[in-house]
This record gives structure tokens, C-alpha cells and sequence, in this order.
């Protein structure tokens, strides 16, 4: 993989599908919850009215992310991608749409070295740019001297959102 570092100063990753490998069958997932495909699962959860149905509907969620999480494994182009951060001193970061409670698990069992993670318990989730900025500011770097890599079309739009470079892999 051939990409240009010259003007990147931080870089920040997607977990599931950037760094690691993920099952999660979204179309089951929203025929289950009774979500049309065309919709987000989470703003779907975030339209539900009753308390009740949406505490089931993010437990559902959190019962197959965590499922998912025990079998996660590292992504040779996310693992390579950190590894390149890593020899060229970059700070790093992940923003993800997981829970936390999943996020940790996938990082422990693959020993993943990226302590600044931010989950969609911190931030609005992708493709908001909340979470980006976030770390761009912590960082105290420019948004455009960041990249971001994932591969869905909403790490695409969180990064342009916020200003910042990508890398869809």
C-alpha cells in the first residue's frame, strides 16, 4: 500500500472493518428491530418512543456487538496502517460507532495499541464530526493535517464533515 504521509500528523481509525474484522449482520439486525433498511440503527433506536422498546432495542445491539467482539481479529491493512503510524511517531486515535463495552473487548483480544478511543457513548456518531474534532483538538492539531481510515461510506462523510483527510480501505 502506497500512501503519503508527508503532510499527515495524526491519524485516526475506524475499529470494525478498518482495524479489525466484523460479522455483525446489519440487515438481520434491522429485521429484527423492525428497522427499515434504508434507515441508520441508530437514529432508528433514537426515534423510538417507548423507553422500554429502546432499552430492548440497545440491549439487542450490545448482545450481538459483544457476540461479534469475541471473534474480531486484526485486519492485515489496519494492522499495518498502525504499525506505519506507530514507526513514524504519529499520535493515534479510534473513533468508532461500537459500544464501549465491545470496543474494549476487540482492543484487549488484539492487543491493539491505541489508548485514545472514542465510542458512540462519547460522541454523536459517525458521520457527525464531533468525535474527530474532538481528538484533532486534543492533539492540538489542525483538522487537515489528520487523517482519518475507515470503510463506510459514513467514515467518508465524518471526515470531510470535519475538515480532515481519509482513507477508505
Amino acid at each position: 500500500m502506497d500512501i503519503d504521509f508527508t503532510h499527515i500528523e495524526g491519524i485516526i481509525f475506524d475499529l470494525d472493518g478498518t482495524l479489525v474484522a466484523s460479522e455483525l449482520n446489519f440487515s438481520a439486525i434491522k429485521a429484527h428491530l423492525g428497522c427499515p433498511d434504508t434507515s441508520d440503527i441508530l437514529e432508528y433506536l433514537s426515534s423510538l418512543t417507548d423507553e422500554q422498546s429502546q432499552q430492548q432495542a440497545h440491549q439487542y445491539i450490545l448482545d450481538q456487538e459483544l457476540a461479534d467482539a469475541q471473534h474480531a481479529g486484526w485486519l492485515d491493512t489496519g494492522k499495518w496502517l498502525v504499525n506505519t503510524a506507530l514507526s513514524r511517531q504519529l499520535p493515534i486515535a479510534i473513533v468508532t460507532r461500537n459500544s464501549i463495552e465491545a470496543t474494549r473487548l476487540k482492543i484487549a483480544n488484539n492487543a491493539i495499541p491505541i489508548e485514545l478511543v472514542l465510542t458512540r457513548e462519547d460522541a454523536p456518531p459517525k458521520p457527525d464530526p464531533t468525535a474527530l474534532l474532538s481528538i484533532a483538538r486534543h492533539w492540538d492539531i489542525p483538522p487537515k493535517k489528520c487523517l482519518y481510515v475507515g470503510d463506510f461510506i459514513y467514515d467518508q462523510q465524518a471526515a470531510e464533515n470535519a475538515g480532515m483527510k481519509w482513507l477508505l480501505v
